[in-house]
């Protein structure tokens, strides 16, 4: 063994070793490692195209098997249950935060969803990036984001009441924009900034409301360094005015939520794999700096890593097409938003079927039915619609009356 290789193996038994990982062997050296990394923006950071969403971090030391692969980017947020504590320890133990990069969300860590609403103060996201630095075992943020602009979750109650004549989802906006661009929130980057605290501000949206509108308003505002939107091989026809507009004025962008629902963890035929063939077709587009994906196991980072720097063929294609067959007509598209003003009664159609996405097919139980208490209007009220207006709304075809009384049941607490 060459000297670089037999410190370079050291290294990585160091880590392991110091976070409690058991069993660690020269073979997991051989492991697949990331093969690409891209610049985001103009911010001089480069990430790891696959990187790590820690929504449901599971131990520090999957950090740092993670780190050993070549992951660098890891995307967290004070209402992911203990995500930033966790991935602290990883920090304070690894003793890398140099080789990280590090993203948070202005949010409180108190409920979930607790993203900062309209007409915080100040000294709000002051705060709560305070909070994070503390949980995290770090000095400061290299990201900081105003998270899921345009979800529209009860944070939003009082918006639909503020401005009478107009449809909920055009109050929405007009109030999302208003948070994007606040006088408050920009004055405590500034302050956060000059202090060392965050480097770079970040806006981030998976809809369902005005997701190409709001982050195109971002982008153009020159006060944002980057975005995360959510995107993958599924329908999304705004995406490419987005990822246009990014490259042109040199803003980073991110993706998210490339899975598309992730219901077919299964499809895997002569050893290719769905999550790859969908991470590949990502990454694949021009614009596209990197992707985050929730990372539970380490049985997941290594088929995963195996997508990092891999050519896109005909036989992903072919595996995505076969998504497409089985789920086509089942799968709410994050972000989509088209059957919203449709309901009378406002309830969130989209948010309640990501929420269901989170029980059912991501593992993030606890965030989903803290997610959906958090909701003003329940899917309950669908028992008593007689002429389902959501479907006939909908452009894809979905039983969405259906779909959201299923999401009722299995999302509510005194059920």
């Amino acid at each position: 063994m060459k000297r670089r290789e037999f410190l370079k193996s050291s290294a990585l038994m160091g880590s392991a070793a110091v976070l409690g990982v058991s069993h660690y062997s020269h073979a997991a050296a051989k492991k697949a490692t990331i093969q690409s990394y891209r610049e985001i923006g103009k911010t001089g950071l480069k990430m790891s195209d696959i990187s790590f969403g820690c929504g449901k971090l599971s131990s520090a030391s999957l950090i740092a098997r993670a780190m050993s692969r070549g992951i660098n980017y890891f995307d967290t947020s004070p209402d992911y249950g203990d995500s930033e504590e966790v991935l602290g320890e990883a920090i304070k133990k690894l003793k890398k935060r140099d080789k990280m990069i590090i993203a948070s969300k202005f949010c409180d860590k108190e409920f979930y969803p607790g993203h900062l609403p309209l007409g915080s103060k100040k000294s709000d996201f002051i705060k709560v990036v305070d909070g994070s630095l503390s949980r995290l075992n770090t000095d400061y943020l290299d990201i900081c984001f105003v998270h899921a602009l345009g979800e529209g979750t009860s944070l939003f109650s009082a918006a639909l009441k503020r401005i009478p004549g107009l449809k909920a989802s055009e109050k929405i906006r007009q109030e999302e924009k208003k948070r994007l661009l606040e006088e408050n929130l920009l004055s405590a980057v500034e302050t956060l900034k000059k202090a060392g605290k965050i480097r770079f501000l970040g806006a981030s949206s998976h809809g369902p409301y005005f997701m190409k509108d709001l982050m195109m308003t971002a982008i153009k505002s020159g006060h944002y360094d980057l975005i995360m939107i959510a995107f993958n091989f599924l329908k999304f026809p705004e995406v490419p005015l987005i990822l246009h507009e990014a490259e042109k004025n040199t803003v980073g962008l991110i993706a998210m939520k490339t899975l598309a629902g992730a219901k077919a963890m299964n499809l895997d035929p002569d050893g290719e794999s769905f999550e790859r063939a969908a991470f590949k077709w990502t990454l694949k587009q021009r614009g596209v700096n990197g992707l985050v994906v929730t990372i539970k196991s380490t049985d997941q980072l290594d088929l995963y890593v195996k997508a990092s720097g891999k050519g896109f063929r005909a036989s992903d294609q072919a595996l995505l097409d076969q998504y497409k067959k089985l789920y086509n007509a089942k799968h709410c598209r994050t972000g989509c938003g088209e059957c919203l003003d449709s309901c009378s009664s406002n309830v969130n159609i989209a948010t309640i079927l990501r929420y269901q996405m989170y029980f059912q097919d991501y593992g993030m139980e606890k965030i989903a039915l803290e997610g959906y208490a958090s909701l003003r209007e329940k899917a309950d009220i669908c028992n008593s619609c007689v002429d389902a207006p959501c479907e006939k709304a909908c452009p894809y075809g979905l039983p969405v009356s259906s779909l959201l009384q299923t999401a009722h049941n299995r999302l509510s607490f005194n059920t």
